[in-house]
């Protein structure tokens, strides 16, 4: 697997993370999360060679679903969402258009995913795992072979995202971090939707002894 991480520049201010996942072997790529400049991600699909076979949204804000519709008419792929945030890709107060300065956001998936799931990208095997909280739809990928998780907004380093939007919940997104995220194992590295990458294993403190992050 080679992963590329792009960083995307939106109007929350603090950049997304736009991940770009290529199978060696058979070149099929997915992009997760592509929040605009559309470009710059097409250029990386260029280079590496591959073919666009997913568009994987962790949720449905704006600040990470703006490229998408453009991504798929230049370079084609099956745009993937858990059904529980499908209807948002065109619910401006859900996908908060409504609430920022961005033409408003109207998208259909091609395929509405549930919790254990396994999307397959060549050799590789991702396991949707659902992670309502941040949003009721929000949902992370997980590749044990390469031993990493793509957890969209759900969790970040040193902390979790935000429940005080349409949909969200505090109670949903603690259960989602430590009876779901917190069982895969300790070497599991996190990618989250915006930030620094970390560890299960540095993570862990936060949400099982209640312990602050050290660093």
């Amino acid at each position: 697997m080679i992963l590329k991480r792009l960083k995307i520049d939106t109007w929350i201010g603090d950049p997304t993370n736009c991940y770009i996942i290529i199978d060696e072997k058979s070149k099929e790529i997915m992009v997760i999360d592509p929040a605009g400049d559309v470009e710059k991600i097409k250029k990386t699909i260029d280079i590496l060679k591959g073919k666009l076979k997913y568009i994987y949204l962790t949720h449905c804000h704006g600040d990470h679903i703006t490229g998408v519709k453009e991504l798929k008419e230049k370079c084609g792929g099956k745009i993937l969402i858990h059904r529980f945030d499908a209807d948002g890709l065109n619910d401006k107060s859900v996908n908060l258009s409504l609430y920022i300065d961005i033409p408003e956001i109207e998208l259909e998936a091609d395929s509405r995913i549930d919790d254990g799931d396994i999307i397959h990208l060549g050799d590789l095997e991702f396991k949707v795992i659902h992670t309502p909280g941040h949003t009721k739809g929000g949902s992370s990928l997980y590749c044990e072979k390469e031993k990493c998780l793509f957890s969209g907004d759900t969790m970040f380093r040193g902390t979790w995202g935000r429940t005080d939007l349409p949909t969200s919940s505090m109670k949903d997104i603690m259960n989602s971090i430590t009876n779901k995220i917190m069982k895969l194992p300790d070497d599991t590295i996190v990618y989250p939707g915006h930030g620094k990458s970390t560890m299960i294993r540095e993570e862990r403190p936060i949400y099982l002894e209640l312990k602050p992050r050290l660093l």
